[in-house]
């Protein structure tokens, strides 16, 4: 049974476009196999698996830098070859082969440092996966880091190398002191020097003397007044040279024949290890397409069933971005209970769009790739995916528009079960009105019963009243501002929406007399329908957003409150700090008061004064006493008398509140209320890394740690105070800052260009290593390598380095005024 239908459903809905964007995100052409065989799957296991490789993919992609995803060659058509006997595999192949196992190695060690609960499903599939050392190491005795043949890949060899070596350091000789005996006779130019025609090596003669010069002929210029001529006395150095080379190809193929041999049992174990590199490349770029789009892995069911919460059209979102437009997200539930949509609203207002956001997010999922969707969403599996949109016409079947919608929909009624999603686009238009209007309720109903699932757009209102009164269908509208004349593709569900053709006719400027002998002919009723629809959607929006204004106050007044509480709580503690404290003074005072008073009544006793006046004064002073601690009484009392006060009138305005505003506000909510700003001192939350906020949206936040700048999870890091954020600075001491001030300085006095003129060619490969690694970190894009001219052995080593080197994207020879072949300019892939 054909799960998806019609045969171009991938085009219709625009997954064709995705699965090319994943393709161009694979680094080799094993992922891109994977790409075009990625297909519907129907198996909820299967798609949870593939799933939960993406969403741990997407971790890789979001919080570590160094998964390795270099060196991904497809060696597979090398390694068939070699399974016939005999055949082997080129230096070029060999060293492509060592390269990828590389890689393959690479990332089997990088799961192996993860922990178990990180990567569960990826560490998992890594573990089957070989890493063969003994093929590794044999391919490195045979090549070297350049992908050439090792002198000593085999005694032989090295033999036949040797005398190779020396044959043309004795011919080398010899040609130039030929030269230079016949620049000293005068038949050659005195800056003439020994060129290359055919491999084999000649003097440049001017035509007049080319009789004088004993040899052969090999070319000559295009003017015809230069010949190039082999002198006798090296053609047969030259032809031994040449038998010499002919032993060293029939031994490196030999050492490559016995390589190839010695693999042949391993074929299956390799061609499996490409595999799991070709996969390897698929899934990451589904993590690399995820997180572009801030795709998840939503709430999965086995049973049908669609959830959504922010669901956001992938393709559209692309679009609007290059625009610099916000895209408007899609909120839609389709259930056991209401398992059929049916959207209506005006043209050009979204209901396509919705449709076509269904059906493509939802095939997305269970190709297994995420989708961009919010947090808390859920999503079914259907086992089928139908859909009816756009122009069908055949001319090849003589089927017409009409003719090819009724087409589809007899395959629906006859295939769709509880577990098929139909998608109808413009239900029911194509034919005469009222015939074709009923036919659709006819379907819809057929379709109802089956209990398909289904999102439907029509403009017909005899399917939005069958909507209204049928049990599993629910009407959905595209909301429209009446009063602008503008759609706002915001979908709601549970009421049918107005095609405003008559508003949209007037505003565009239709004539008014048409106008009102179309109201004629359709009836003032329907019209009537339309506009109190329109009118009893507007009272709703206007009392929706009323009751939204009035909980927002609420909100506010429930913090004031809130706020004025731990006020006054923390002001009525710091006043009775105040009179603790000012309590002790006075006491201190009264004291100090007494003794004076005692002193003084000895004073007057000694001198024999009035009894009655040193009584009024204690009196005095104990009245003062009182003063004290009734005032500080009262005062306790008006504080506690105004936190009674407040508490009553928060509890009679709870009285009135809905219950759900009545929750407590926890402290982790009150946290939450501190926004992030730029600028702000932040950490990881469970380290001691702190960093300075650069810029923060809903989800992500993109944090410099020193001259590093990286975006996390919001969620991740939380705002630390400056000195908290000191204090942490100081306690990691200055090893930071030495480093970051070492790399300043090198980057001050980093030279795009070095010398290694007159220097061993390991030597200088060494420093070029070195010279280019400094270069990258330093993203300095083009360097110039001095090497000279000499005989062309240095250059030739370096530019052989430079084509295995992949960071370099090009290089050439100098110009011709600023050095020329004496140096070469190397630009790198930045």
């Amino acid at each position: 049974m054909q799960n998806v239908y019609p045969n171009n459903f991938e085009v219709k809905i625009g997954f064709d476009r995705i699965r090319e964007m994943l393709s161009n995100k694979c680094i080799s052409t094993m992922g891109k196999e994977w790409v075009d065989d990625m297909h519907f799957q129907g198996s909820f296991e299967a798609i949870s698996l593939q799933l939960g490789f993406t969403e741990e993919f997407c971790r890789i992609i979001r919080e570590f830098d160094n998964f390795p995803s270099g060196h991904f060659y497809d060696l597979r058509e090398a390694l068939q070859k070699i399974k016939i006997e005999g055949r082997f595999l080129e230096p070029a192949e060999l060293f492509d082969l060592k390269r990828s196992l590389e890689a393959v190695r690479a990332i089997v060690m990088f799961f192996g440092k993860q922990e178990e609960e990180i990567f569960p499903l990826l560490k998992e599939k890594t573990a089957k996966v070989q890493v063969f050392p003994y093929i590794y190491d044999r391919i490195d005795t045979i090549i070297n880091k350049f992908g050439k043949i090792r002198d000593n890949a085999s005694p032989e060899l090295a033999q036949v190398r040797r005398s190779i070596f020396n044959m043309q350091s004795s011919m080398s000789k010899r040609l130039h002191s030929i030269l230079k005996q016949a620049q000293k006779e005068g038949w050659v130019e005195e800056d003439a020097s020994v060129s290359i025609r055919d491999g084999r090596a000649v003097i440049p003669v001017p035509a007049s003397h080319k009789r004088k010069l004993k040899g052969i002929v090999y070319d000559e210029s295009a003017t015809g007044k230069t010949s190039y001529i082999e002198p006798n006395e090296i053609v047969e150095l030259n032809n031994e040279i040449r038998e010499l080379e002919y032993a060293e190809r029939r031994e490196v193929i030999k050492i490559l024949t016995n390589f190839s041999n010695d693999i042949r049992p391993y074929l299956d174990e390799l061609f499996y290890s490409y595999d799991f590199l070709g996969e390897i490349d698929f899934l990451r770029a589904k993590a690399l397409l995820a997180v572009e789009f801030d795709a998840i892995k939503p709430e999965l069911h086995p049973d049908p069933l669609i959830e959504w919460y922010h669901a956001i059209h992938p393709l559209l979102l692309q679009t609007l971005r290059k625009e610099k437009r916000k895209i408007v997200p899609l909120n839609i539930k389709l259930s056991d209970e209401e398992h059929i949509l049916l959207i209506s609203g005006p043209n050009a207002g979204g209901k396509s769009v919705c449709l076509k956001t269904t059906g493509l997010l939802q095939y997305m999922l269970q190709c297994g790739l995420l989708i961009p969707i919010s947090e808390g969403s859920k999503t079914g599996i259907f086992e089928q995916l139908f859909i009816d949109i756009g122009d069908e016409q055949s001319m090849d079947n003589d089927l017409s528009t009409y003719s090819s919608h009724l087409m589809n929909m007899k395959h629906f009624v006859r295939n769709a079960d509880e577990k098929t999603l139909v998608l109808i686009d413009e239900f029911g238009t194509g034919t005469e009105p009222m015939l074709g209007g009923s036919i659709a309720e006819a379907i819809l109903d057929k379709l109802n019963k089956l209990h398909a699932f289904g999102v439907i757009t029509t403009h017909y209102t005899n399917l939005k009243h069958f909507a209204s009164s049928a049990e599993g269908i629910v009407n959905g509208a595209m909301l429209y501002d009446a009063q602008h004349m503008n759609p706002l593709f915001k979908l709601e569900i549970g009421k049918p929406g107005s095609s405003f053709a008559f508003e949209i006719a007037r505003k565009i400027g239709l004539p008014e007399d048409i106008l009102e002998q179309a109201t004629e002919k359709i009836g003032k009723d329907h019209i009537d329908f339309d506009r109190n629809l329109r009118q009893i959607n507007r009272d709703k929006r206007y009392w929706e957003t009323k009751r939204m204004k009035i909980r927002k106050v609420e909100k506010i007044l429930d913090n004031t409150a809130e706020d004025y509480q731990s006020e006054l709580e923390e002001i009525q503690k710091q006043r009775k700090e105040i009179l603790k404290k000012a309590k002790e003074e006075a006491d201190t005072l009264l004291k100090d008061v007494n003794k004076r008073i005692e002193n003084t009544i000895r004073e007057i006793k000694q001198a024999q004064a009035d009894k009655e006046k040193t009584r009024e004064a204690r009196e005095n002073l104990e009245q003062l006493k009182n003063e004290v601690g009734k005032r500080s009484t009262s005062y306790d009392k008006k504080i506690a008398g105004k936190m009674d006060k407040l508490r009553q009138r928060e509890q009679n305005r709870n009285k009135r509140r809905p219950e759900e505003s009545k929750k407590p506000i926890s402290k982790e909510k009150l946290e939450e209320r501190i926004e992030l700003r730029p600028g702000d001192k932040v950490r990881l939350k469970g380290q001691d890394t702190i960093g300075d906020l650069v810029e923060v949206n809903e989800k992500n936040a993109v944090v410099a740690f020193g001259q590093l700048m990286t975006t996390i999870p919001r969620k991740n890091i939380e705002r630390i105070s400056k000195n908290e954020a000191k204090r942490l600075d100081k306690s990691q001491g200055h090893r930071a800052s030495r480093i970051t001030e070492g790399f300043s300085e090198r980057r001050l006095t980093f030279k795009p260009e070095i010398d290694i003129r007159g220097q061993r060619v390991e030597e200088a490969i060494g420093k070029i290593t070195e010279f280019i690694d400094e270069a990258i970190m330093f993203e300095v894009g083009q360097l110039r390598i001095l090497h000279g001219k000499g005989h062309g052995i240095l250059k030739q080593s370096i530019r052989d380095y430079l084509r295995s080197e992949p960071m370099v994207r090009s290089y050439k020879d100098e110009h011709v005024d600023f050095g020329g072949a004496g140096i070469t300019v190397v630009n790198l892939a930045l």
